[in-house]
């Protein structure tokens, strides 16, 4: 299989121009190899590839490929080639690929397009970024009522070729009000002189265009669906989600929560694909964030400077207090965020959140405490550093793990998004106000 082939291979059958083994290849390997294989060549090569793909995996191999391949790909072939391509796209990644190429060049396509196709993209571009509407397609197969399943069996024949799945069937009036949705399996186990309506059960699950797409995903993994009929405001049936366009928006949800808890600014494009100027200007704005924030942190060191000349045994302790804290933070924030991502906690329940986070950073506390007591009793210090440096990691943990919970539920409740506390971000807060508890205490102790 040519998906197997290493890339020296590769390169040396685009070297020789052997153009015939190539598209014999391409034609036995999956559209996802393909596009993995696109990926890793160079622009005028990866463009070439793409020209040899069999016509009727070219559509499937485009899909699968990253917005900004999909833009060069697109500027590099002729007219005709372009409408082809985008004629077979289904609705939704239609959608997708116009919301991410530049205004001059989808309104280029959207040209290229027939009158009918054009004013369907047109509708599903007006939804709100990141709702449904602009996730959802509107080829799906719907029955009235009263058919008989005979009829129904024809309408799905019929119209079921183009449409996105038809393991669900749906049910409408003579208005498109949604009724219900029907499993394929119910009707093929009906008799024909039956009427659709004597396999209804009108129980079914429907999400309005304008939600967040997040919301479909709850939805779907709460309620086990493969595919979620969408309606607007009314009950109207205007389209479906189909479980693996979901999957597409949490794998982004994922990559962008991944790279915002690192402390950079989310980028769309893989890392393989992103110049290095790009990922030079996404991770260097907060960099320096937390490089004028860490200000703060050495400007208290210096504020107590009185009291690490008076007992120097403070300073030894203070990065293993400052990273516990760090660590701590970040563990609790985590945590809380991926409870609100999946619903499982809302911020409603922030009360309870605080009592449990009390008492677990109490317990991690006196546990982290009795140990850095020991250490200092018996390594420097004495009993008295021994008794500081416990204090200071019993107040620092109940701090660390309240402000980590705390703060994603008050960016929730304010309609931000908890990933921005990142953990660097996160951390460095926590070091600065770690410090002030620490040399507070040692000031107490040791009457300084």
């Amino acid at each position: 299989m040519f998906a197997k082939i290493a890339m020296p291979d590769i390169d040396e059958v685009l070297e020789n121009k052997d153009w015939k083994t190539l598209k014999a290849a391409l034609a036995e390997v999956t559209p996802q190899d393909i596009a993995e294989v696109i990926t890793s060549l160079e622009p005028k090569d990866a463009v070439l590839v793409f020209r040899l793909i069999p016509k009727d995996k070219a559509t499937d191999v485009f899909s699968e490929l990253e917005p900004s391949q999909q833009e060069l790909i697109l500027t590099r072939i002729a007219d005709r080639e372009i409408k082809a391509l985008i004629e077979e796209l289904s609705p939704d990644d239609r959608t997708a690929l116009f919301e991410d190429l530049p205004g001059r060049l989808t309104q280029k396509l959207l040209n290229l397009l027939p009158p009918e196709e054009r004013k369907e993209s047109l509708e599903l571009l007006g939804y709100p970024e990141d709702s449904v509407g602009r996730l959802m397609t509107p080829d799906y197969v719907a029955v009235r009522p009263d058919w008989t399943i005979e009829r129904a069996f024809r309408h799905i024949r019929k119209y079921g070729r183009d449409a996105e799945t038809i393991n669900m069937v749906y049910v409408v009036d003579e208005k498109w009000k949604l009724q219900d949705d029907i499993p394929i399996r119910r009707f093929i186990l009906a008799e024909l002189d039956q009427r659709v309506r004597d396999i209804m059960d009108n129980e079914f699950i429907a999400i309005q265009a304008t939600e967040d797409q997040e919301e479909a995903y709850k939805i779907i993994k709460k309620y086990d669906l493969n595919v979620l009929p969408v309606t607007d405001d009314e009950g109207t049936l205007i389209g479906i989600v189909t479980v693996d366009d979901i999957l597409d928006v949490v794998e982004e949800e994922v990559d962008e929560d991944f790279q915002k808890t690192s402390a950079i600014a989310p980028f769309e494009e893989s890392y393989a694909m992103a110049s290095t100027f790009k990922l030079y200007r996404k991770r260097i704005g907060w960099l320096m964030i937390l490089l004028i924030t860490d200000f703060f942190s050495s400007s208290i060191i210096a504020h107590f400077e009185y009291a690490l000349k008076a007992v120097i045994a403070l300073a030894f302790f203070i990065p293993v207090l400052i990273d516990s804290g760090g660590n701590i933070a970040a563990q609790s924030s985590t945590l809380i965020i991926r409870a609100l991502a999946t619903g499982d906690l809302t911020i409603r329940k922030w009360f309870s959140v605080i009592k449990k986070e009390l008492l677990v950073g109490m317990m991690i506390g006196l546990t982290l405490g009795i140990v850095l007591y020991l250490r200092g009793f018996f390594w420097r210090g004495g009993p008295t550093i021994g008794m500081v440096v416990g204090m200071a990691m019993v107040g620092i943990t109940l701090w660390s793990n309240l402000l980590g919970s705390l703060l994603p539920i008050v960016l929730t409740k304010f309609r931000l998004d908890p990933a921005v506390i990142s953990s660097p971000l996160l951390t460095t807060v926590v070091d600065s106000t770690g410090l002030i508890i620490y040399f507070t205490l040692a000031k107490i102790v040791f009457k300084l």
